[in-house]
């Protein structure tokens, strides 16, 4: 279920990204989907909320770590899934392969053919 968390995150983060301020409504609409357990709810509201919080640190770290772009030139679905996976890195609660695993899979679903490759490499060297 955690999988299925992670993209409830990723799409409060990108609605987020559009209004620059935390949605509760959306999100308590998310969490009452009976199948999640508490600690998946447990979950996205830490990962949602970290993100949020401090979200001018991790957009600062991204930028010290992405060569050859800009953060305004960052498609911007790949660009939440790198504050996400930023974030859950920071934490170190979960291994840093699974956090890039989950995060690229989430970039070959929700952005272009070559997001994967992007998120993949800009987390790599983030993680090093």
């Amino acid at each position: 279920m955690r999988r299925a968390s992670r993209e409830i995150v990723f799409k409060l983060l990108f609605e987020y990204s559009f209004q620059n301020e935390k949605n509760d409504q959306t999100k308590d609409l998310m969490l009452m989907d009976s199948d999640m357990t508490e600690e998946d709810k447990e979950y996205i509201e830490k990962t949602y909320y970290g993100v949020v919080d401090n979200i001018e640190t991790i957009k600062k770290t991204l930028a010290d770590n992405i060569t050859g772009y800009t953060m305004d030139r960052i498609y911007r679905s790949d660009l939440v899934i790198l504050e996400m996976a930023a974030y859950e890195i920071s934490e170190a609660s979960v291994p840093q392969a699974v956090i890039i695993n989950e995060a690229v899979d989430l970039a070959k679903k929700y952005g272009t053919d070559k997001s994967g490759g992007f998120v993949n490499a800009v987390l790599a060297k983030l993680a090093k």
